[in-house]
């Protein structure tokens, strides 16, 4: 069995949960494919037995590259279980109402094209100040200080929950394997 491990990613925390996700499929047994989802030539999602996919949300939605991936390949994606693990910051946060947005997201991405994922699963992100411009960072900092988050500028904040994220991946690693005995 071979799973097809997709990222889209804008400043690298979701291709860093996507690398972390293809290890524990292979942990599982299953062979794994992984791949940027914005570079050409990368594999045909029709030819494997699972496609776990990995986006960001940044101002509000995720990369065009997902939207087009889903709506271009949803007729090869529904012969197969399918998971996506949505990364946002807004699911870290203490405000209830963020909370509820970021769980929205995928909702959204399905009404937008057409496509249900079996799985979902909600991933908070990373504070890369580090790799932030000057503007970016005070602007990061800024929402950080809002939530009572970190403000140290002079360091990144990682805020991914790596054994929730191991739990969602076995129980997908799971469902390939039933998918696959059927």
């Amino acid at each position: 069995m071979t799973v097809l491990v997709l990222y889209a990613t804008i400043e690298g925390q979701s291709r860093k949960i996507a690398e972390h996700a293809a290890a524990q499929l292979e942990k599982a047994g299953q062979g794994v494919v992984l791949a940027d989802l914005r570079e050409p030539g990368f594999a045909i999602p029709g030819r494997f037995d699972g496609v776990l996919l990995c986006a960001p949300i940044h101002v509000g939605r995720y990369p065009d590259s997902v939207v087009r991936f889903l709506i271009d390949w949803k007729a090869a994606l529904a012969d197969v279980p399918t998971a996506l693990i949505s990364v946002t910051l807004g699911i870290y946060s203490k405000d209830a109402e963020d909370r509820a947005e970021a769980e929205s997201y995928p909702a959204k991405l399905e009404k937008k094209t057409g496509f249900h994922m079996n799985r979902i699963h909600h991933a908070a992100g990373a504070l890369k100040f580090l790799e932030y411009d000057f503007f970016k960072r005070m602007l990061m900092r800024q929402i950080a200080a809002a939530e009572g988050g970190p403000v140290d500028t002079s360091q990144d904040h990682e805020f991914t929950d790596w054994a929730a994220l191991d739990s969602f991946v076995g129980e997908f690693a799971d469902d390939v394997a039933l998918a696959a005995r059927a």
